[in-house]
Formats: structure tokens, sequence, C-alpha cells
């Protein structure tokens, strides 16, 4: 799996968005962001902070992961 971990302020500029199963109150939210290609994932609670980027297959590969659990 391509992972590759930056803190580049270009991804302060991508459409960020959190999944309708996140309250309004906060708490442990992750955020997705999509480029063609790629997936940038951040912590809601820290917007500077360190941002995921996979690839599309990268991403699939992760979600099958978690969905077994």
């Amino acid at each position: 799996m391509n992972v590759e971990v930056t803190t580049d302020t270009a991804a302060a500029a991508l459409h960020w968005f959190k999944s309708s199963y996140s309250g309004a109150e906060g708490g442990d939210c992750l955020e997705v962001a999509t480029r063609p290609g790629l997936v940038h994932v951040r912590d809601s609670k820290d917007l500077t902070g360190p941002v995921l980027t996979l690839t599309a297959r990268g991403w699939s590969a992760f979600v099958e992961f978690a969905a077994r659990g």
C-alpha cells in the first residue's frame, strides 16, 4: 500500500468532508478529501496537522480491511 504523511499547506485548499455518521459535537472524526488517483485523510480536530495520502488502490484496500473489523 502506498502511503505518504505530509503537513503540506496545499492540503488546506482541498474540499474536506466527514462521514454523515459523524455527530455535530466533534469527537473522534476523520475528514477525507480526494484528488484524481489520491485520497487524503486527516484528523478533524487538527486541521493543520499531518495528512495521510493514499493512492486510490491503497484507500480501497484500507476500506476493505476496516470493513472486516
